[in-house]
């Protein structure tokens, strides 16, 4: 099978590797790639918008696309949509589906008309009217309307960290032009959900926890994420029920009531609130750093199971789930969030033993060394029976990665279960 996956990150690298290793004879492909998936898929070089990479995937044959970046489901006419025009499966939402997660205001919208748990919220244009929809009624949750690489969202707990947001994405428009949602604070600790979307059919994968916040203890700003744990022992049995009770089997059933063709990976992030699970945002894709802890547990038939799944079938029989525990640490290089440095040489990749290393944000210079190149830079991926032995081995095989400026969150998979 040749199969394309459509993006350059961390997500990608796993996903790649997990398909590469799925029964059969697969030839791999990605787009734009990076140097590390260089190793495991041919990088195809055109141009950057979607009907120049359809032709290429018609030319060549592509027996599968998979979306595993979020900006090309809605660029152009939509990754997706234009895959359908041509005849090729892709797993992954047309462009009016992708909304959920392009659209902070289009995924409340859509919350509130199903009945389906979330927070309040309200959209803006201006700073003017943000102030009035905020009323000093702080802590807050302000989240920019549209796709911002995961730096759209600050949760704002007195007024001078709103004041600096709202100036940052509706004054000096940091990610764009868009609106603004103000979104209610709500409290608990969180979970991510996913599901693979066939249709009006659906099949939940592993549950993970991602930590959003680049200081241990939950201390400092948002990053894109510093780390995840993932396992089907997460959260218990009946809390994993009543979330597709109340959340997911509303969502697929609002998605076609609607009219809004679906067919790949979906994201619930939830906040698991006094009130019981809340929804606080949609991804029309699988989590980033949540993916490399997820991966590993997934066993079988991967490439076939997203195949029939883009072709209108949902075959649970091809893939089953370890039952362990899966931990991942992220090193993110000097500077970041707010900025990051490129250049800092890596080493330790090699000395990690059985545990996997997946690239974010790193290139390989022209004496073939790694070098950072990004904000998060690796995802060290390690997993175990029970937690405690996967965060052990996780954490010791991080510490075998070094370069200038690493920055590293000692706490993934320990906080929110033994603070």
């Amino acid at each position: 099978m040749k199969i394309l996956v459509v993006g350059k990150g961390g997500r990608e690298h796993a996903l790649i590797r997990a398909l590469k290793e799925s029964p059969g004879e697969h030839e791999m492909f990605s787009y734009p790639g990076s140097d590390a998936i260089s190793e495991l898929a041919e990088i195809v070089e055109v141009g950057s918008d979607v009907e120049e990479l359809l032709a290429w995937m018609s030319a060549v044959g592509i027996d599968l696309c998979v979306a595993g970046e979020e900006s090309y489901l809605v660029k152009d006419d939509g990754l997706a949509n234009a895959c359908e025009r041509a005849g090729i499966p892709c797993w992954g939402p047309h462009k009016q589906s992708a909304q959920l997660e392009a659209s902070k205001e289009f995924a409340k919208e859509f919350l509130i008309r199903n009945g389906i748990p979330t927070g309040g919220g309200v959209g803006v244009d201006t700073i003017e009217e943000a102030r009035q929809a905020i009323a000093g009624k702080y802590p807050v949750v302000l989240k920019f309307d549209g796709l911002a690489a995961g730096k759209g969202v600050a949760v704002c707990m007195e007024e001078r960290e709103g004041e600096a947001f709202l100036n940052e994405v509706l004054v000096e428009r940091r990610f764009g032009p868009g609106r603004m949602l103000i979104e209610e604070f709500l409290t608990g600790p969180e979970v991510s959900i996913f599901a693979a979307v066939v249709d009006g059919k659906y099949q939940i994968f592993t549950p993970a926890r991602d930590y959003k916040r680049i200081g241990e203890g939950d201390a400092g700003p948002n990053t894109g994420g510093m780390g995840a744990v993932a396992s089907r022992q997460l959260i218990p049995a009946d809390l994993l029920e009543r979330i597709e009770r109340e959340i997911v089997e509303p969502t697929v059933v609002g998605l076609q009531r609607e009219g809004l063709p679906y067919r790949g990976y979906l994201y619930f992030g939830l906040m698991l609130t006094p009130d019981g699970p809340k929804v606080i945002e949609y991804n029309c894709r699988f989590g980033d750093p949540e993916c490399q802890a997820v991966m590993p547990l997934v066993k079988g038939d991967l490439a076939g199971y997203c195949l029939a799944g883009a072709k209108g079938e949902l075959d649970p029989s091809k893939i089953t789930f370890d039952e362990g525990w899966s931990v991942c640490v992220v090193v993110a290089s000097a500077g970041y969030p707010e900025s990051s440095r490129s250049g800092d040489v890596i080493s330790g990749t090699e000395d990690i033993g059985s545990a996997r290393v997946y690239h974010a944000g790193t290139k390989k210079s022209s004496s073939g060394a790694w070098e950072t190149n990004g904000g998060r830079v690796l995802a060290v991926v390690a997993g175990g029976e029970d937690r405690g032995t996967a965060v052990t081995a996780a954490h010791a095989a991080a510490d075998k990665i070094h370069f200038d400026g690493l920055q590293r969150r000692r706490d993934i998979g320990i906080l929110h279960f033994e603070d």
